[in-house]
């Protein structure tokens, strides 16, 4: 029709992002082969399950279970099982067989992005992976392309949806940690188990990627300090507002110098402070947004849509009209660089700012001898207070902010002071981003 060639499109998996790539695929059928310049056909479906309900009405001779038949002959294998296994061989088999592949498997990438990348370039093959991150906003291929001549330094974002919905109903609404927790499940913002979410695996496999990108180096993601949001409390979120902040969990990737002067990468997912005049600070329920800082670029902005059936089926399917117009136009893939092979540095190394919430003794000298713990650690303190709503029966509620200091120091400052005869409790330690 109209002179177009065909390219075989094999889709792995069919849930609600697969289902929405199917209908996208056959319903903008004439609009995406104008673009390429070649018709997408959709050449079948693997499903384990031929008889489950499907998002979509699709037709039903395109199903099948046997993936592995499907895959073979294939020019673009679109991967959406989720999951490492048979992802990882399936995949395998179709770059090896020449095909080009497009994923949303963030798991995957996180732990076999390599393997995968090199047997792509072995055969000149194309890796695509926009929707593994973030689902509709485009960030991949900005930093793997369009910043690709810059010197990034530091990559930070919300990047799960999940979680800063929870965070942003207390901030917003006052919500207990509980009470956000049960409206985001009724929401379908969590799975049954939430764990993935919560504590910050999701947001670390992102991280991993973020960061192998941004500073050309492999960050595997047992790599990533990974702290979730268990333990963010509703007081921990009124004090932050109190200051002027926002908590957030954040992945972060950053070029430093370790004390060494060693220069390496760190990357690292925790819940933190930031100030509400920051972009990140207006990232209001579901939404994902990644901050990028650039030495040439400065600072920019993705935001949008970080989950969803439709939006990431549009992250997916730009990634095949790219790896379709391969096809037409000839050449290799374009393969991400990792010449720089930059060692990963501890969290110990990062720069940072600490609140620190105390319970203390309500009596003579408990700041001289505060103001001594943090000395001691080379550690000082921007700001002391003390809420009087929180003095009772003797003890003293004190919320100490700190100046910028080495991790390594500001944590070794609040073990000192859990072992002070003037601390009664450390109840809250948040780091402070996002300023300088």
């Amino acid at each position: 029709m109209n002179g177009y060639r065909d390219l075989r499109v094999a889709l792995l998996g069919c849930g609600s992002v697969g289902a929405q790539v199917a209908r996208l695929i056959i319903e903008n059928g004439d609009e995406l082969a104008a673009r390429i310049g070649a018709r997408l056909t959709l050449a079948g479906i693997a499903v384990r399950d031929l008889e489950s309900k499907r998002d979509v009405e699709l037709p039903r001779d395109l199903f099948t279970t046997d993936a592995e038949r499907l895959v073979q002959g294939a020019d673009i294998v679109i991967e959406l099982m989720g999951g490492i296994e048979p992802a990882r061989g399936l995949i395998l088999q179709a770059l090896q067989g020449g095909a080009d592949v497009v994923t949303a498997n963030k798991a995957l990438i996180a732990a076999h992005g390599p393997e995968l990348a090199a047997a792509a370039e072995q055969v000149g093959a194309q890796l695509s992976y926009e929707a593994a991150v973030a689902g509709a906003i485009p960030i991949i291929r900005p930093l793997r392309e369009s910043l690709a001549g810059d010197h990034i330094t530091r990559v930070m974002g919300i990047v799960n949806g999940s979680t800063n919905y929870i965070l942003d109903r207390m901030d917003r609404f006052g919500d207990s940690a509980d009470d956000a927790m049960r409206v985001a499940s009724e929401l379908g913002f969590l799975e049954a188990d939430p764990t993935l979410d919560v504590e910050g695996y999701d947001a670390a496999q992102k991280a991993t990627i973020l960061a192998s990108i941004a500073f050309h180096t492999n960050v595997p993601v047992d790599a990533v300090h990974r702290e979730g949001i268990t333990t963010v409390t509703a007081d921990q979120i009124e004090a932050a507002k109190h200051a002027g902040y926002v908590v957030k969990l954040l992945a972060i990737a950053e070029r430093l110098t370790a004390a060494d002067g060693t220069d390496g990468v760190s990357a690292r997912v925790y819940p933190a402070l930031i100030g509400r005049d920051h972009p990140l600070a207006a990232v209001h329920g579901g939404k994902n947004a990644v901050f990028v800082e650039a030495e040439a670029a400065g600072e920019l902005m993705f935001y949008g849509a970080g989950a969803g059936g439709s939006e990431t089926a549009s992250a997916v399917l730009g990634d095949v009209v790219s790896a379709a117009r391969r096809h037409v136009v000839g050449g290799p893939g374009i393969s991400g660089s990792r010449h720089a092979e930059l060692p990963i540095l501890s969290v110990g190394e990062v720069s940072t700012a600490y609140q620190i919430m105390l319970e203390v003794r309500d009596q003579p000298g408990v700041l001289a001898a505060i103001a001594g713990t943090l000395a001691e650690h080379g550690v000082s303190a921007a700001s002391v207070e003390q809420p009087v709503s929180h003095q009772a029966d003797g003890r003293a509620r004190l919320v100490i902010g700190t100046h910028r200091a080495r991790e390594a120091d500001l944590a070794a400052t609040v073990d000192a002071l859990r072992g002070s005869d003037v601390v009664l409790e450390v109840t809250s330690v948040l780091r402070l981003e996002g300023e300088a």
